[in-house]
């Protein structure tokens, strides 16, 4: 389904995620089912996969496999999802967290800059809250905090202020007004970076990324049996931090609790010290894994 999603650090992945063919694995963001259908190659016939995604889109990547069981939904009330399917614990997740290629290249869902189009980017099109609502109903300070901790731009306070004013005359509902509202703090010859950070803070904000990344992580150490396998892959140093710190010490400040006899209670075992990147061919191939980093780490 390359139309749909190149899948980033593919065998990578995969590799570090299935220690047991037989076991209970789940894809928590399904997708294009590039990932899915190689962990399904790896499987026997008593291995199964379960595969998450909120968007209607993905269904028509289902494979036609009765090891697989597709669950549409968010990934971070995945223990309940599998609860209902009858499973308490499960042998390895993986966690890819980029916005598929199919979002970015679909102009009317409003993920891209590259196009004119609504300002929408829903991951799930039945979601309330869209990018129009937060540019036009968040007030100043609410907008330069998303600017300044989703975007790291440090102009976030003057970007809000001219998103406030360029709205005072009527509501900012395209991409096209969003861009020119913001034009002239626009630094010369950094355009598609300066929009790539602004985009991602509007689009952490409207599919509350940072608060599901959070759950997802806590639900995975409860669902993981001891030896299964927490794979995940991240593109910005907001969510990178998160996961590192979780798999490093089971909280995201990243200091281990410890017990009475200052012994550091550490849930997980870190599978790579260091993260894994792409590799120069994978980035040849796929420009838009360039920013990927693969982090993996196995519950004691």
């Amino acid at each position: 389904m390359s139309e749909y999603h190149t899948p980033v650090l593919l065998k990578e992945s995969v590799d570090l995620l299935i220690q047991r063919p037989d076991g209970v694995y789940a894809d928590l963001t399904f997708g294009g089912g590039g990932h899915s259908r190689e962990i399904l190659s790896r499987l026997g016939r008593e291995g199964h996969l379960y595969g998450f995604d909120q968007d209607l889109d993905a269904i028509e990547n289902i494979p036609d496999d009765d090891r697989f069981t597709f669950i549409r939904g968010n990934f971070r009330f995945q223990r309940g999802f599998l609860r209902e399917a009858g499973v308490e614990q499960v042998d390895g997740i993986l966690a890819d967290l980029g916005v598929s290629s199919h979002h970015f290249d679909a102009a009317e869902r409003g993920f891209s800059f590259r196009f004119d189009a609504p300002l929408d980017m829903r991951m799930n099109r039945e979601g309330r809250l869209t990018a129009a609502e937060v540019v036009n109903g968040y007030d100043e300070q609410a907008l330069a905090q998303i600017f300044r901790e989703y975007g790291e731009l440090n102009t976030a306070g003057r970007l809000a202020r001219a998103v406030v004013q360029a709205r005072s005359d009527g509501e900012i509902a395209t991409i096209a007004e969003l861009r020119e509202a913001i034009a002239p703090l626009i630094p010369a010859g950094e355009e598609s970076k300066f929009l790539a950070k602004l985009f991602q803070a509007i689009r952490i904000e409207v599919n509350r990324e940072m608060d599901a990344l959070k759950m997802m992580l806590e639900q995975s150490l409860k669902l993981l049996s001891p030896g299964g396998r927490l794979v995940v892959i991240t593109y910005h140093s907001l969510e990178d931090r998160l996961v590192k710190n979780f798999m490093r010490s089971g909280n995201f400040e990243g200091e281990a609790e410890k017990d009475f006899f200052g012994k550091a209670n550490l849930p997980f075992e870190l599978v790579v010290r260091k993260a894994i990147v792409p590799s120069p061919a994978e980035l040849e191939r796929n420009s838009r894994s360039r920013s990927a980093k693969l982090r993996a780490a196995m519950k004691k």
